[in-house]
């Protein structure tokens, strides 16, 4: 029965969780390794007699692999979802991942680029072609909104409102937020779309996407990725960037300069203020001015 039970977590989270389709394939390989596990060291075990100490045996499996405590994590997280679907289902009376511990994480600081280095990457582009337009408008796109690599890919020109400066993005789940766009990224835009995008022959289904490639499709994640290693390389920036890089350094920048939390987990489309909260790795100096400024008794 597993695998039945496998099939509707499937469709559960397509469905009613709306979960990319990335998302949806590491928990489905997460339970696989579960499920595995259970074929050869308990004989099969059907799921409904699955309890807390198969799983700890579990855990320590896969601590036994070597796999970081990232992805540990990360494959209790697929985990756990599923027993949560099995007891939406009625398939268990009890979850036995409640008393589950994860592997404890230590949160890494983000990559992020200084707004010197931001400059440095933009003049390194070469603004003579056509893709070196294309690739000038898509980093300040990146850069200006904080967004990920796959919400610049499925851009559309039908969620552009360049007119009073916002762009509307597509995030994790199909959920949508408005972000503000600043005057630099529109008029980057703007020239890749009158200059640029009309001597494209477009294939059939990609008119709506923005930022096209030679072929008259968008592109894929890899290939802003090789753009951006390609700029990296040609700037003489030695960090190890990808495009997520960009959209901490805009997060960075923000709460650097002081910007509202909040404000900043709205635009980058957070679920948990925990997650953005990541970017307040600011220096001592930072620190100690913003309680001189804001504290009613510090230094009194």
């Amino acid at each position: 029965m597993w695998e039945a039970y496998i099939k509707g977590f499937k469709a559960y989270l397509q469905l009613e969780r709306s979960m990319s389709d990335n998302t949806i394939d590491a928990y489905l390989h997460d339970v696989h390794l579960l499920f595995c596990f259970i074929g050869e060291k308990n004989q099969g075990l059907p799921v409904e007699n699955i309890a807390l100490s198969h799983l700890q045996h579990f855990l320590e499996h896969i601590n036994e692999l070597e796999l970081s405590a990232g992805t540990q994590a990360r494959v209790l997280s697929g985990v756990k979802s599923f027993f949560r679907y099995l007891l939406l289902e009625q398939v268990i009376e009890l979850d036995p991942t409640s008393l589950l511990e994860a592997p404890k994480l230590k949160r890494a600081l983000p990559v992020f680029l200084s707004i010197e280095e931001i400059d440095q990457l933009f003049a390194a582009i070469d603004h003579s072609t056509p893709e070196g337009q294309r690739n000038r408008a898509m980093m300040e796109t990146l850069y200006s909104c904080g967004l990920r690599v796959s919400e610049l890919i499925n851009l559309k020109l039908s969620h552009l409102y360049l007119d009073i400066g916002f762009v509307r993005i597509i995030g994790k789940g199909d959920k949508e937020r408005l972000v503000p766009i600043g005057g630099t990224a529109v008029k980057q835009i703007k020239l890749y779309q009158e200059f640029v995008r009309p001597k494209i022959k477009i294939k059939l289904g990609s008119e709506d996407v923005l930022f096209l490639g030679r072929r008259g499709k968008g592109l894929s994640r890899v290939m802003v990725f090789l753009i951006l290693k390609d700029l990296t390389a040609k700037a003489g920036i030695e960090k190890n960037i990808h495009p997520h890089v960009l959209r901490h350094s805009f997060a960075t920048h923000l709460v650097e300069a002081g910007a509202d939390l909040r404000a900043v987990q709205e635009m980058l489309g957070h679920k948990s203020i925990t997650t953005t909260e990541i970017y307040t790795h600011l220096d001592r100096g930072f620190l100690r001015s913003t309680l001189e400024k804001y504290h009613p008794r510090f230094g009194k």
